[in-house]
């Protein structure tokens, strides 16, 4: 059964160290996510999960690594015996946060997506998660589009703005129907990353009669960035 969820996005300058000089400039987007972060903790969960792009499933313990943002900085997915796999840069700033928070109340996993991945797999993976006889908790982290504006990496895309209002909504009010709806097609010619990540949740989230609130809405480098959190 979920119990909560908190959805951050995952860019790797969430991280002040990678930020350097530029840290301040997200330091509203960093306290909505430790705030979201926070939400899970108090919901006294059996098991939390960090959803995010990758790859599989990831173990406690597995680490990861800012070394490839030229910061040497390594992280953990909670405790546990380091294994041979690695986490990707989303997953790693998953774990970066919960290290922030202090995180101890549960133990933790990882489960990668691929951009590619058909809502119906998303939907089915959230809904596996939640029908375990425990009080689960999810990190998801995911962008938005990256097509807000000129400077963006995918540039400007007149869709973009209407496309992160849509996500914003549905988060904000754990709408798990508008969140399964989403386009995976418009998605990824938008460069959402968030999409997959999005639709586990709303799987896992089908029927938990949870309340969403909406922490940060803002796209400060042409990339959308959403905060929430469900309790």
């Amino acid at each position: 059964m979920l119990v909560a969820a908190a959805v951050c996005p995952c860019p790797p300058l969430l991280v002040p160290e990678v930020a350097a000089g530029a840290a301040s400039e997200l330091d509203p987007l960093r306290a909505a996510c430790l705030d979201a972060v926070a939400v899970l903790a108090a919901a006294r969960p059996d098991r939390l999960v960090v959803v995010g792009p990758g790859e599989g499933e990831y173990p406690p313990g597995t680490p990861g690594s800012f070394r490839p943002f030229g910061v040497d900085l390594e992280v953990r997915l909670g405790a546990g015996a380091a294994g041979d796999r690695r986490l990707p840069a989303p997953l790693a700033v998953g774990a970066w946060l919960l290290t922030r928070t202090g995180w101890s109340a549960a133990p933790v996993t990882g489960l990668g997506l691929a951009p590619e991945d058909a809502p119906e797999d998303c939907l089915g993976r959230g809904r596996a998660l939640a029908a375990a006889d425990e009080r689960l908790a999810l990190l998801v982290m995911g962008d938005g589009s990256a097509c807000r504006d000129v400077k963006a990496p995918g540039y400007l895309d007149e869709r973009a703005e209407g496309f992160d209002a849509a996500a914003a909504r549905a988060l904000g009010a754990a709408d798990t129907a508008a969140l399964a709806a989403l386009d995976p097609t418009l998605a990824a010619e938008l460069q959402a990353a968030g999409r997959a990540p999005w639709q586990v949740l709303a799987g896992a989230g089908e029927g938990a009669a949870l309340r969403g609130s909406l922490l940060y809405d803002g796209a400060p480098y042409g990339v959308g960035y959403l905060v929430a959190a469900w309790s």
